[in-house]
């Protein structure tokens, strides 16, 4: 989802190069650039077709009468018919081809519960409309379904702060489960369905996270009797966990962010399996490459791993010690799974995919929603927290920001505040004055 930023006519006001004045300036998020070549249809990639299409119907009289044969029948057809018949198939396929960017799936006997717009979707498992499940002034992500599917867990950022919560899966009042000011992201449940894992750096010394537990109903928390981890998935009987130590990622809620495609060093993310009586661990077989999303199912532990080049979905038997590539991806990435009774739901593209586990077989899941979504309405938005690279001019007289995948130059003293690249679909960063003071690089 794409927020672009556009600078008002009004905020034509004298004022200083700093920081504080940047960020006191407020910038219209969501509005087209106006430029050359916009897409007032909001057709998007599917425009070059249509633009094509509506040629073809410019050259041809709504009145005009053609002739079609259809098995052997000679028929009229009115050119009207043709402009609504055409109209309808662009539509359609403009639907079905672009994706959604629904995140952090998650799957239960009948349901699919995703991420959308910072907010949390419920769906059918076979596809159709979904419909809203928790909604808010912050931000929800990564839905956890409980083992008998009636509630999700998720995380909340509401007050500045990401949080565990719960709510039925019928929809209902969040209930918050975790109140300290370290981010909580929820990941799991205990396979009794009475306890929520999440990790949080609430007891570390330095920039690591643990994993912890908190009851369903609220209680207080319990750290796992393990030294760090980020991730994790609980056997049948609950005696082990398989989960991920470490990785090469940002802390907190949304864990898609990588540092490097294919990342080698010394921050790769292996999979442990802990015997939560005495805290001894088996190490899943690799060579240091990225394993992360592990789902314990009956004897074997599935997870995602880009061990093949790309990242797709393996399976090790807890019995045999062996690692098999359960899915093969031969596509783009596939970022995040999680598993249900009898299945696997993963994100590749935007879009969300069911992996059956009795037959190996994967299909993509159908998904419509339908929303205000008020986050992509034009509004106004204060740049000063998103300021990444700056320079300073030649003649000193203005200085160049990178805020908000925007290019702005703003003066010294008097002048006005540009956005020199009005490019809401691309973001513009490392901006540097030429010698001359002519360019921006």
């Amino acid at each position: 989802m794409r927020l672009p930023c556009q600078s008002p006519k009004a905020s034509r006001a004298t004022t200083k190069c700093s920081l504080e004045k940047l960020h006191e300036t407020q910038f219209i998020a969501g509005e087209d650039s106006g430029q050359a070549g916009a897409d007032p249809f909001g057709l998007g990639t599917h425009a070059p077709v249509c633009d094509s299409i509506f040629f073809l119907l410019s050259s041809i009289s709504s009145t005009a009468d053609f002739k079609s044969t259809i098995g052997g029948t000679v028929k009229k057809v009115r050119g009207s018919t043709i402009l609504i018949a055409l109209i309808f198939t662009v539509s359609a396929a403009a639907q079905e081809t672009l994706p959604l960017l629904m995140q952090h799936p998650a799957v239960s006997k009948t349901q699919l519960a995703f991420a959308y717009g910072g907010e949390i979707w419920i769906v059918d498992r076979n596809g159709g409309d979904a419909r809203r499940l928790v909604t808010g002034s912050g931000i929800e992500s990564g839905p956890v379904f409980s083992p008998d599917g009636s509630m999700v867990a998720y995380t909340g950022d509401y007050d500045g702060n990401e949080d565990v919560y719960v709510v039925p899966a019928t929809g209902g009042e969040p209930r918050r489960l975790t109140y300290h000011p370290a981010s909580d992201v929820a990941i799991g449940w205990t396979p009794d369905g009475k306890r929520i894992i999440f990790r949080s750096t609430r007891n570390s010394f330095s920039r690591f996270e643990r994993l912890f537990t908190v009851p369903a109903e609220g209680g207080f928390p319990t750290e796992l009797p393990l030294p760090m981890g980020v991730e994790g998935s609980f056997s049948t009987d609950g005696s082990h966990i398989a989960y991920v130590p470490r990785w090469n990622r940002r802390l907190g809620a949304v864990p898609s962010y990588i540092a490097i495609d294919h990342y080698r060093g010394g921050l790769t993310s292996p999979i442990w399996i802990a015997n939560l009586s005495d805290s001894s661990i088996v190490t899943v077989p690799r060579e240091n490459s990225n394993d992360f999303d592990p789902m314990w199912i009956g004897g074997k532990v599935y997870f995602l791993s880009d061990r093949s080049e790309k990242v797709a979905l393996f399976s090790y038997d807890t019995k045999t010690k062996e690692v098999k590539e359960a899915l093969k991806n031969d596509g783009l990435d596939i970022k995040s799974a999680s598993a249900g009774p009898d299945a696997i739901v993963y994100e590749q593209l935007g879009s969300l995919h069911l992996y059956n586990l009795a037959t190996g077989t994967t299909k993509k899941i159908d998904v419509r929603v339908s929303g205000d979504l008020p986050q992509v309405r034009p509004h106004f938005e204060k740049l000063g927290e998103h300021i990444v690279n700056f320079g300073i001019s030649p003649t000193g007289q203005r200085a160049v920001f990178e805020a908000h995948g925007e290019v702005l130059t703003v003066p010294a003293e008097k002048g006005d505040i540009r956005n020199i690249t009005h490019s809401p679909a691309v973001a513009e960063r490392d901006p540097t004055w030429s010698p001359d003071g002519k360019s921006i690089a």
